[in-house]
């Protein structure tokens, strides 16, 4: 994979009642949840990548601003561009909008992994817990 600092990629999406604060438990009012933000932004940079068989990456820290109120029924997106990159290490800066202003910033890390070793690694706690 090519990875190059400038690489884009964006995801959206509309305010529906499955992803407002009310619904996802974060707060009590009908309006796009923090969560489903964080989601959007992650989905973002993840469509910057485009990977080999058998390597994917894992989200491993966010740090955002939430900064608007977006009501049901109004369509949200994320803009997002990779900044950096040491070695498997990418950081991406993203932002993201309603149809009426920006309504979120924020700064992401993904490492690129394999796959197959990833899963196994996770898997293992299975048999760690039975274990004990």
């Amino acid at each position: 994979m090519d990875l190059k600092v400038g690489l884009k990629g964006r995801a959206e999406n509309v305010v529906y009642e499955a992803n407002t604060a009310k619904s996802m438990r974060s707060g009590s009012l009908d309006v796009f949840a923090t969560p489903a933000l964080v989601a959007l932004m992650e989905a973002a940079a993840v469509n910057a990548l485009q990977f080999e068989a058998g390597e994917s990456s894992v989200g491993t820290a966010l740090e955002i601003i939430h900064s608007a109120a977006t009501p049901i029924g109004m369509k949200v997106w994320a803009e997002a561009v990779l900044v950096e990159v040491d070695r498997r290490r990418l950081v991406f800066e993203i932002d993201a909008y309603d149809e009426v202003e920006k309504i979120g910033s924020g700064r992401h890390e993904r490492f690129i992994i394999q796959e197959d070793r990833f899963l196994s690694k996770a898997n293992q706690k299975s048999g760690n817990l039975k274990n004990q």
